[in-house]
C-alpha cells in the first residue's frame, strides 16, 4: 500500500498530554515547553527521520501532537528538552492515539478540554505553536495541516453557532473579574501588568473595558512590543528594568511574563505595603515564598478559575451542541482521509479506465476518421461516475478494498491486453 498514506494515517497519530486536570500549576510548569526549545526539537525528530511532531504549552497544558511510529522516542526528546525524566513525564501524561487523539484535538481546539469552559485562547495557541515548528521544517505533513485547519474551522463554527463562549471567562478576564469583586476604589488602585503577550493584552483590554479609568502601567522586556500596547490603550508605560522601582507604589501586581522561572520574589515587598499579585504565567513566574509577607495576597491561574462558575454553568448548557459540531467535523476528517488512504487505488481504477477509453477512441477515429466533441464528454463524464462507485465501496468497505483493485485490474487492464494480442496475431 501507499507508504505516504501508512506513514500520516491515525494509527501513527498521538497526543501526550499533561493538563489541569491531573497535574497543579506548579507541576505544569516543570513541563512548560519554551520557544527556543523548538528548532532542535524539530531537529533531531527529523534526523532520527521519527516523523513529524509539535509542541503545544499553555497555562492550562502542554500537549505533544505526532505522527510518529514511535511516540516514546517522541516524548524522550521532549523530555530531553525541558530537563525531565521520561518516568516523571508518564507519570502526569494521558496518552491518546488514534481517532481519540483526533477528536481529543478537536475537544480542545472547541475549548471543551480549558479549565475555563469554552475559553478560545487556545485555538490561537495551537495554531501560533503549529506554526513555530512549520518554519523549522523542509516539508509539509498533509495530516497535521488538515487536522489544523480542521480544528480552526470547528472553533469558527461554534463560536458562531452556539453560546459556548458567551460571557467572560478567560484566564485573562478572570484576573480582572477578581480584581472587580475584591478590591474597592478600583479607579483608585496603582495596577502594574509585567508581561504583554497575548494574555497580558488581553488582560489590559478587560481592565480598560469594565475598570473605569484605571490607573495601570505596562512594562514588557520587548520595549517596542509594549509600545504599541501602551499607544492602542493609552496608557502609560515603564521599562521593565523599572519595574522594582514602581513596585512600591504599586497596589495590583498582575504578572503575565513567559520566563521559564520566577522573576518575581519575597525581597521585592519590603516594606509590610497591602499588595494584590495576580500570577497568570506557567510556570509560576511569581516565587510563592512571597504569600509568607502577610501584605502580599497571591492568586494564581488554578485559584482564579474558582470565581467564574456563574458563566460556565451558562455555557455548560451549550456542550451538547458543541458536540455535535465537533462530531460532523469529524466525521468529514475520517471521510477524506480514508479517501486519501484509497487514493492510489482510485488513481489505479481510473486509468484503466481512460486506458480502455483511449483504445477505443482510438479505434474509432482510425475507422470513421472523425471523433465528436459530446462523445469524448460523455466518456470522460461516465468514467468519473464509475469512479465514484468505486471510491465510494473501497472507502464503505476497506477490508475488501486490495481485492476489489486487484480484480478490477485484472478486468479492465488484463483482458483488453488479451484481446489486442489476438487481434494482432
Amino acid at each position: 500500500m501507499n507508504s505516504l498514506a501508512k506513514t500520516y494515517n491515525t494509527q501513527n497519530f498521538t497526543v501526550l498530554s499533561i493538563s489541569f486536570e491531573k497535574a497543579n500549576a506548579e507541576i505544569r510548569g516543570k513541563f512548560a515547553f519554551f520557544d527556543e526549545h523548538v528548532k532542535q526539537f524539530v531537529k533531531e525528530i527529523h534526523e532520527k527521520k521519527l516523523g513529524d511532531a509539535f509542541v503545544v504549552s499553555t497555562c492550562n497544558r502542554t500537549e505533544i501532537y505526532t505522527t510518529s511510529h514511535n511516540y516514546i522516542a517522541i516524548a524522550e526528546m521532549y523530555c530531553k528538552s525541558v530537563d525531565v525524566s521520561l518516568m516523571d513525564f508518564m507519570q502526569f501524561v494521558n496518552v491518546m492515539k488514534n481517532e481519540e487523539a483526533l477528536y481529543h484535538l478537536f475537544r480542545v481546539s472547541a475549548g471543551l478540554e480549558s479549565q475555563i469552559l469554552g475559553d478560545f485562547e487556545i485555538i490561537g495557541q495551537i495554531k501560533n505553536a503549529y506554526h513555530r515548528f512549520k518554519k523549522h521544517k523542509s516539508f509539509s505533513n498533509p495530516y497535521l495541516e488538515r487536522a489544523i485547519n480542521s480544528a480552526i474551522q470547528i472553533s469558527k463554527r461554534i463560536k458562531n453557532e452556539t453560546a459556548l463562549s458567551n460571557g467572560a471567562a478567560s484566564v485573562s478576564y478572570a484576573a480582572v473579574h477578581y480584581i472587580l469583586k475584591t478590591q474597592k476604589q478600583i479607579s483608585e488602585k496603582n495596577i502594574l501588568l509585567l508581561g504583554t503577550g497575548e494574555i497580558g493584552q488581553n488582560t489590559v483590554e478587560n481592565l480598560v473595558k469594565h475598570v473605569y479609568q484605571p490607573k495601570v502601567k505596562i512594562a514588557n522586556r520587548s520595549y517596542e512590543k509594549a509600545e504599541k500596547i501602551a499607544e492602542k490603550y493609552n496608557i502609560p508605560q515603564i521599562a521593565f528594568e523599572n519595574f522594582e522601582e514602581e513596585l512600591k507604589s504599586t497596589d495590583i501586581l498582575i504578572v503575565a511574563t513567559g520566563a521559564s522561572h520566577p522573576i518575581i520574589h519575597q525581597k521585592h515587598f519590603p516594606n509590610g505595603k497591602e499588595t494584590l499579585v495576580i500570577d497568570l504565567s506557567i510556570p509560576n513566574n511569581v516565587d510563592k515564598k512571597v504569600a509568607e509577607n502577610k501584605a502580599v495576597q497571591l492568586v494564581d491561574v488554578d485559584e482564579l478559575s474558582k470565581h467564574i462558575q456563574e458563566t460556565i454553568e451558562q455555557r455548560k448548557k451549550e456542550i451538547p451542541k458543541a458536540e455535535k459540531i465537533i462530531k460532523e467535523m469529524t466525521k468529514e476528517f475520517l471521510a477524506w482521509e480514508r479517501k486519501r488512504k484509497f487514493a492510489p487505488n482510485i488513481h489505479q481504477f481510473k486509468a484503466a479506465l481512460k486506458h480502455i477509453e483511449d483504445h477505443e477512441m482510438h479505434n474509432f477515429h482510425r475507422k470513421h476518421r472523425y471523433v465528436d466533441i459530446e462523445d469524448m464528454e460523455l466518456t470522460e463524464k461516465l468514467i468519473q461516475k464509475i469512479t465514484n462507485r468505486f471510491a465510494k465501496y473501497i472507502i464503505e468497505n476497506p477490508h475488501r478494498a486490495e481485492e476489489v483493485t486487484k480484480l478490477m485490474n485484472e478486468i479492465l487492464v488484463e483482458q483488453p491486453k488479451e484481446e489486442f494480442n489476438k487481434k494482432h496475431q
